[in-house]
């Protein structure tokens, strides 16, 4: 693991003040090919973007990438009825189901997360997450919420390592892997691209990236987007071999009697939480990044840092519902120091 002043010294940040959700700045030289493509995947948009000199097998390293996030999405998707983890939710209270050995390792890492995150993130918030429906704007009853809401406990998730199942032991327990699945995603199509003697690349799903290498020269350019405004900028991080996730209440949402009900539903009351407007993380791999924004944003921004001050490797941008951000210690030394250098 890395230390936090190593970390830091990886990440040179130049914050410009205001925040912004992640999208990559491109130089106008860089040697050799580039291949790009989009795609709809895991309910977002997924960018894959490779430098190199054999365009052919950039070709296909992108095209594998694609594939294997394809099949993490049928294996750990619960809007797609026949994948594993559908088939866990439909035999809660019945019986356990075995399921494969990368998907119970996923589902042993968020419930990891969760002991890290004091239980503000739990795959099992799905169990009064499904109460919402953001894209139509409509919430919950009260009486719904508070019904449900004792299935929200990760600790009741048995797993049984013999035999790989996983067991919901409620009916109305439900669990979900939006709040890591994109992450893991991301990490394991990195692994393709790398099998393929990929070097610079840079992969893009939602929120959720990771970085590669460099762009020719340069290291990748990674923007934060302002949550009040999308055309504005809080900062630009060049990064080099270093996943990012940002989690913000502007990314799904919907305003009803002037309040806005945001995705980021906090796990001990059944509503959306309310202490930050964006959390943006950066360690070595994805499925750390996405595995702990979203508990880091429902903690809020005084117990949140405290986290990621303790956790090797991690740094954070925290915007608190007042609009004031917040900077990890390695962050804020390399922005003191960045101030100094400019008088």
């Amino acid at each position: 693991m890395y230390s936090k002043r190593t970390s830091a010294l990886i990440i040179r940040i130049l914050l410009l003040g205001g925040l912004l959700i992640s999208f990559p700045a491109y130089g106008e030289e860089a040697p050799g090919f580039l291949v790009s493509e989009n795609r709809a995947l895991m309910g977002t948009e997924v960018i894959i973007k490779v430098f190199g000199d054999d365009r052919s097998e950039m070709e296909r390293a992108v095209q594998e990438a694609f594939e294997e996030i394809s099949r993490l999405e049928r294996m750990m998707s619960n809007f797609i009825p026949t994948s594993e983890l559908s088939r866990i939710n439909q035999q809660a209270g019945k019986a356990p189901v075995p399921v494969s050995r990368e998907l119970f390792s996923v589902i042993r890492q968020s419930l990891m997360f969760s002991d890290i995150t004091e239980g503000t993130f739990d795959i099992s918030f799905a169990s009064v997450g499904k109460l919402w429906d953001f894209r139509a704007g409509i919430m919950p009853t009260p009486e719904a919420v508070k019904k449900q809401l004792p299935f929200v406990n990760y600790r009741k998730i048995q797993l049984n390592e013999k035999n790989s199942s996983v067991f919901l032991p409620y009916p109305e327990m439900e669990i979900g892997l939006g709040g890591i699945g994109k992450g893991y995603a991301v990490d394991r199509a990195m692994d393709v691209l790398t099998k393929h003697g990929i070097h610079d690349a840079i992969i893009m799903a939602g929120g959720d990236m990771m970085v590669k290498g460099k762009k020719g020269k340069d290291l990748w350019r990674v923007g934060l987007r302002d949550p009040d405004n999308k055309d504005k900028i809080l900062a630009v991080l060049p990064l080099q071999d270093r996943a990012v996730s940002t989690s913000g209440d502007y990314e799904r949402f919907f305003i009803k009697d002037g309040v806005r009900y945001h995705h980021i539903i906090d796990t001990r009351t059944g509503y959306p939480a309310r202490l930050c407007r964006s959390v943006t993380l950066l360690a070595k791999d994805a499925t750390t990044t996405d595995g702990l924004t979203k508990g880091v944003f429902i903690m809020g921004p005084e117990r949140g840092m405290a986290l990621v001050e303790r956790l090797e490797g991690v740094e954070a941008i925290i915007v608190d519902a007042q609009g004031k951000i917040h900077l990890s210690s390695g962050l804020a030394s390399l922005q003191s120091e960045g101030a100094k250098d400019r008088k």
